[in-house]
């Protein structure tokens, strides 16, 4: 350091931007506060908790037709909403109550993307007590582990896949509302039941590595 400072022809900006750490590469280019604290906090992280599973594919849903900025922009208000994605209240919604979260104008007014969530929320808690948890039932379409695409590049990432398609086609049958095949892969995305950062992101690496240490441990504990 004091090497640096004895050098006349070196001023402030210039020390500034020698031990100003390099910004990190994200796969989004974006400036959005929000969009980065998501991407770099949330997105393609595995998820197990039911109630953060009802969330996300809650808003997966509430995205059809939207921006996810939007989305990220009312998260609080449809969280408030939603009493914080509970399951249990969310379920036993009235028509009073939905027309209530329809006259929101913090949230996304769509009557039929409100009523699906309530929907949802039934057909989650089914699910819940026929396999234990909706987190058994969901993470069986890609056995259990992440699947790794290693997209070097976002036109490579599928607008949906042969997982996502099986998905969709069983909450159908079960009878989910907005959870059409690309539907279900962007869930498959933000939940981290597949890394689909692109290799040059910090996070694919930081993600696989926490991928890694899940399975070896998983294993270690059966033996």
């Amino acid at each position: 350091m004091i090497a640096f400072y004895s050098q006349q022809n070196l001023n402030f900006h210039a020390l500034f931007y020698i031990f100003m750490p390099p910004k990190p590469i994200r796969c989004w280019s974006t400036q959005n506060p929000l969009y980065i604290k998501y991407h770099d906090e949330e997105w393609g992280t595995p998820v197990h908790d039911d109630r953060k599973l009802f969330e996300l594919l809650a808003l997966e849903g509430f995205q059809a037709g939207l921006t996810w900025e939007l989305i990220l922009k009312r998260r609080t208000a449809l969280k408030e909403a939603f009493a914080d994605f509970d399951l249990e209240k969310v379920a036993k919604y009235t028509v009073t109550k939905i027309q209530e979260t329809l006259s929101n104008p913090k949230v996304i007014r769509n009557r039929a993307k409100v009523q699906a969530t309530v929907n949802n929320a039934q057909k989650f808690i089914q699910i819940q007590n026929e396999f234990g948890s909706f987190d058994k039932f969901i993470w069986k379409y890609v056995n259990g582990k992440p699947l790794d695409h290693a997209p070097k590049s976002m036109t490579e990432m599928p607008a949906q896949t042969e997982e996502s398609r099986a998905m969709s086609k069983e909450l159908k049958k079960r009878g989910f509302k907005f959870v059409g095949p690309a539907i279900c892969y962007a869930f498959m995305q933000a939940v981290g039941m597949v890394n689909d950062h692109l290799t040059s992101c910090f996070r694919y690496k930081q993600i696989n590595r926490q991928n890694k240490r899940t399975i070896m441990s998983t294993k270690s504990a059966k033996y």
